[in-house]
């Protein structure tokens, strides 16, 4: 679409045609701020987390901030802080401080076993290596330094199949006698329940807690709290299930002082805080709202709540956001935290009146946040967020409710192209992407996200749709996709565009769709069905439900189709009719697809299934897959290929014109 040359106003401002604007977000830039610090935890007095370092091939590393306020990472590479259990791990480290120094225990990437470190000396293993299937593998820690052991979650696959797995709740000495000798690792349970997370040891020491479901169930369908008694030999007894259950999802457990226990269970539609009294069995509800107090266990270990001394709680809460605050127990009062975030992750610790969470906003990325309980003070302490570009640059989100198909509402944030010192012709409306978020059990947090403002600030919107099944809404919302997968994320995505293009915010016949994971998916299918979007992206999809629910991904999620789509002994066809492989001969928009070759969760397999039923149909498309990369790509060069390829083909496809931007070849 041509508008002319570029024009300059007496302030300074060109009027260039969308998708042309020059920005200092290049993708090198975006690559280097790409993830996050995650799990964050107290050592003695000092904070300490993982953080990525997208620049050495992905890893992520311990940091710890000393009592003086000195940031320093605590591990080299190779050393690479992350479980795998259950593809998406979990919390990987663990830590406390002696009288010589802190001692942490944690997984490491490459071999998945555990290791002892105290700084000054190398990381000495405490597991064993297995050669049968994904080997051991460990999460969710808890030291118990007064038993000489480590409490966790063990997965030991029992053959080469993806679901060859068991899981217990185990202990690991600290000695390290366990390093060669895979007997010398407690079994604290016994491997009944197909999923469980780590136990929680009362304060007497008498009782653990733990959480368990089992399939079809994911943990936000439906999970049971066990609490069982510790044996004199150092075993879990029988266990009772005292809250949960196939209806409720009770997504965290803690103990009180006191020997109650506090859990957070969505049986009234929204994850809310609960005590309960194992004497007496009365459960009370902490703090009654219809806003979440939890979420969507992905990663064993998340926590949304912890527990402070003198009846108070610091918890993670919202309504399609999160405030970090601090519950008076007794009052069900919440005081949240004065300051900029507007979203906070599911990684909290406390150490007296001092609480570390993880908070963003659109104008910073997440970074470490001590809140001082006592004085309601809160401040960055680490990973602090440093603009590395003028932050005028970044786009400007509209918190927005659209209206769907039978008047449902649609929830989605609007980053319209933004640039300050760039406008575009009158006469000309803006491409648009729309964003579908993996998961699908899952939402789009409201941050700064380099990726977007890649975008935004060249001329080109990006809409983030949080469609039905999404979190953050209660789980009525959250059940609009059970057995709908395939039509009502599509849907909402599609209503968003639309709603876009008729209220004159966005070209109508300039609009794409991207998605990563379920949010692949949600691409995939998007473009096999409906005709809103001139092209796509495609990033690491789930593309054949066949195959992906009946062996081609991972035991965690091999039977989450049975509530997304529906009970496949039920209606086979069901699968067969959404799969996009299915239906590739329906596409007719140019396309881009992206995948990692060691993905485990959606194997590239998938996407040479998908390619192959295109075959003759003359459509522009291209294939890149990226060696060393797994479901989620982590390493800078990858992210910077995918940024560049996909606004190439934008620009291929829209009739843009970016500069300095390598033209992607597309292929029929």
């Amino acid at each position: 679409m041509a508008h002319g040359g570029p024009r300059e106003t007496g302030n300074k401002v060109q009027t260039l045609a969308y998708g042309s604007w020059p920005s200092p977000i290049d993708a090198a830039l975006a690559a280097a701020h790409d993830g996050h610090p995650e799990f964050v935890g107290f050592v003695g007095d000092e904070v300490w987390w993982t953080e990525p370092r997208p620049t050495e091939g992905g890893r992520r590393t311990l940091v710890r901030r000393t009592a003086d306020g000195t940031e320093e990472p605590v591990l080299p590479a190779p050393w690479n802080v992350r479980s795998r259990v259950m593809e998406y791990g979990g919390l990987p480290w663990a830590g406390v401080m002696r009288d010589d120094g802190p001692l942490v225990v944690f997984v490491n990437f490459a071999d998945q076993r555990l290791y002892r470190y105290e700084p000054g000396g190398e990381p000495r293993p405490l597991t064993p290596v297995s050669s049968v299937g994904g080997g051991l593998r460990w999460v969710d820690l808890r030291p118990h330094p007064e038993r000489a052991e480590v409490w966790c979650v063990l997965e030991e696959f029992t053959g080469d199949g993806p679901t060859d797995v068991r899981r217990v709740v185990a202990a690991v000495p600290l000695d390290g006698s366990a390093a060669e000798d895979r007997g010398a690792v407690r079994e604290l349970t016994d491997d009944s329940r197909r999923f469980v997370t780590g136990p929680r040891l009362s304060p007497d020491g008498r009782r653990a807690a733990w959480l368990a479901w089992d399939h079809p169930h994911m943990p936000w369908d439906g999970t049971s709290l066990l609490v069982a008694e510790v044996t004199e030999d150092g075993r879990l007894g029988t266990p009772r299930a005292v809250a949960g259950g196939p209806d409720e999802s009770v997504a965290q457990v803690e103990w009180a002082a006191d020997g109650t226990l506090v859990h957070c269970g969505d049986s009234t539609g929204y994850w809310n805080l609960y005590r309960l009294d194992l004497d007496s069995g009365e459960r009370t509800a902490l703090c009654a709202r219809e806003e979440e107090f939890g979420g969507p266990l992905w990663k064993v270990g998340w926590n949304w709540f912890a527990l402070l001394e003198g009846g108070l709680a610091a918890v993670v809460h919202g309504r399609g956001a999160t405030a970090l605050g601090i519950l008076d127990i007794e009052t069900g009062q919440v005081v949240d935290a004065a300051g900029p975030w507007t979203e906070f992750a599911p990684s909290l610790a406390v150490d007296g009146s001092r609480v570390v969470g993880i908070g963003a906003s659109p104008r910073s990325a997440y970074e470490v946040v001590e809140l001082d309980a006592a004085t309601g003070e809160a401040r960055v302490i680490g990973a602090a967020h440093d603009d590395p570009v003028d932050p005028s640059y970044y786009p400007e989100p509209q918190i927005r409710t659209f209206i769907g198909p039978a008047g449902r509402e649609i929830h989605a944030h609007i980053y319209p192209p933004h640039h300050p010192g760039c406008v575009a012709f009158s006469t000309e409306l803006p491409p648009y992407v729309v964003w579908a978020h993996g998961g699908p059990t899952s939402r789009a947090p409201l941050v700064l996200d380099l990726a977007i403002a890649y975008f935004t600030s060249r001329g080109i919107g990006v809409a983030e749709v949080n469609y039905g099944g999404s979190t953050g809404y209660g789980r009525e919302y959250r059940n609009r996709l059970r057995e709908q997968w395939g039509v009502v994320d599509v849907e909402d995505c599609a209503a968003v565009a639309l709603a876009l293009a008729d209220e004159g915010t966005a070209d109508r016949t300039r609009l794409a769709i991207r998605g990563g994971s379920a949010g692949g998916w949600t691409s995939a299918v998007s473009l096999t069905t409906t005709d809103v979007y001139a092209c796509g992206t495609i990033l690491y999809p789930i593309l054949d439900l066949t195959n992906w629910g009946s062996g081609d991904t991972h035991d965690f999620e091999s039977q989450y189709l049975e509530s997304l789509v529906g009970p496949r002994a039920e209606d086979p066809m069901r699968y067969t009719e959404r799969s996009p492989t299915e239906h590739a001969d329906r596409i007719t928009t140019p396309f881009l697809l992206l995948q990692g070759l060691d993905d485990v969760i959606c194997p590239p397999a998938q996407c040479e299934r998908f390619l192959a039923g295109l075959k003759g149909r003359r459509v522009p498309h291209a294939y890149i897959a990226f060696e060393g990369e797994g479901h989620g790509f982590r390493r800078a060069e990858t992210t910077v290929r995918v940024l560049e390829a996909e606004l190439s083909l934008y620009a291929q496809v829209f009739g843009l014109n970016p500069p300095g931007i390598p033209t992607l070849e597309l292929t029929k």
